[in-house]
């Protein structure tokens, strides 16, 4: 029996005898290799993303509104605009009754155009905030302060202003001070925040905070709050979003049989939707690369089988001289899997390549990681071994007389 040096040295000689069918080979495989490394890249990199930026929420903050969090259900939301709005009444009996929560603020939304001299931005958020949000949201001061609870009550028209608009009304000058109406009313510019970034091509810096009673007065009294609740984390998280319910409930009067007439939100609420999409997309395009791939390796067995057809008298010769099966079987199965790593390690580093020139010339996150290279490989060997074992069992199989009468 051959020593594993021999055959292996004798499978390298074999692929560089016949160097074009080697490579032809070799870049089947990495194509689809080189997809599915892309996708998996792209995914995890959206994962990550969405985790950090999705949602300005912290692990220990959760929401309470009139509307759900997480759209799964269009009828859902067609209810929940029939149901009472979110009070001041509310906040305070949550506060009352809920002692695990250390902070609650409140906070609304709504679209507005914001006007700085002869510009207008369309499509602005407006946002709401009680003065302790600037606790409990997760949104990082750039320059400048935070409105006061004073202003707040007195519902001072000042504001803090996102990238977006310190980019477009703002360039090269210092923003702090300036003044930017929304309708008819004036606001002073006291803070920036930090750019944030897009999401998944979802724009999250066209953003302008006010104080709370301001924006009731701006927009009017009846809109709707949202609860926004800051815990100490762990079991404390858990036990105040239970007693933030329950406090709802009793201060709405509801039933134990009647289902909670407002939604509870957490930042999981935002990632755990997020990846039942991407789990479909990542599924699909997994499905779509896989096919790439099991092609490649039919493609390698075919090889294999004309390269065993093209080779009968050498085999015949290798029998003749004391070669078993066994040798003869190795041989050709170490040449369809190092036909397989060398296409996959090739996939491996197009798709790396792939991604990185997404993550530097485009916004589109990208996550690259060490097992996804070695799932890679894994992957690219399996084939080589699952699509190999045919051809190399019909080499081990040629009679040696029959072998040695061939042309």
């Amino acid at each position: 029996m051959s020593r594993l040096e021999d055959v292996f040295g004798q499978s390298v000689e074999a692929l560089r005898a016949h160097k074009l069918r080697a490579i032809l080979t070799i870049v089947g495989l990495m194509m689809g290799v080189a997809t599915l490394i892309t996708v998996m890249t792209l995914v995890q990199g959206a994962n990550a993303y969405v985790e950090t930026k999705i949602a300005n929420l912290g692990t220990n903050v959760f929401q309470v509104a009139k509307t759900p969090f997480v759209v799964t259900d269009w009828d859902q939301v067609i209810r929940s605009l029939r149901l009472k709005r979110i009070e001041w009444d509310d906040l305070r009996a949550v506060s009352e009754r809920c002692p695990d929560c250390q902070m609650i603020g409140a906070s609304a939304t709504s679209t507005v155009h914001v006007r700085y001299r002869d510009k207008e931005l369309q499509d602005i958020n407006l946002l709401g905030h009680t003065a302790n949000m600037a606790d409990i949201d997760t949104r990082t001061l750039e320059l400048g302060r935070y409105f006061s609870e004073t202003e707040d009550q007195q519902r001072s028209s000042v504001c803090i202003i996102g990238q977006t608009l310190v980019n477009e009304f703002f360039p090269g000058v210092n923003p702090l001070g300036q003044i930017v109406r929304v309708n008819n009313q004036e606001f002073q510019v006291i803070g920036t925040i930090e750019a944030i970034g897009s999401v998944l091509g979802q724009e999250q810096d066209n953003f302008m905070i006010v104080p709370l009673r301001s924006y009731l007065h701006l927009v009017g009294t009846r809109s709707s709050l949202t609860i926004n609740v800051k815990t100490a984390g762990g079991g404390a998280f858990e036990q105040a979003m239970d007693e933030a319910r329950l406090a709802m409930r009793a201060r709405r009067h509801l039933r134990p049989e009647q289902e909670d007439d407002f939604f509870i939100g957490t930042k999981e609420s935002y990632i755990s939707l997020w990846r039942s999409i991407s789990g479909a997309f990542f599924a699909v395009f997994v499905m779509v690369s896989s096919i790439s791939a099991v092609v490649g390796g039919i493609v390698i067995m075919n090889v294999m089988l004309v390269s065993v057809t093209e080779r009968t008298k050498e085999i015949g010769v290798r029998r003749a001289l004391g070669a078993t099966e066994r040798d003869i079987r190795r041989q050709f199965l170490l040449e369809s899997v190092l036909q397989c790593i060398l296409g996959g390690a090739a996939g491996i580093a197009g798709g790396f390549v792939v991604a990185l020139a997404l993550r530097q010339f485009t916004s589109f996150p990208v996550s690259v990681r060490t097992w996804v290279a070695m799932l890679g490989l894994v992957l690219s060997s399996l084939i080589g071994l699952f699509f190999g074992i045919y051809p190399a069992m019909r080499a081990a199989r040629l009679d040696p007389v029959v072998a040695l009468r061939s042309e």
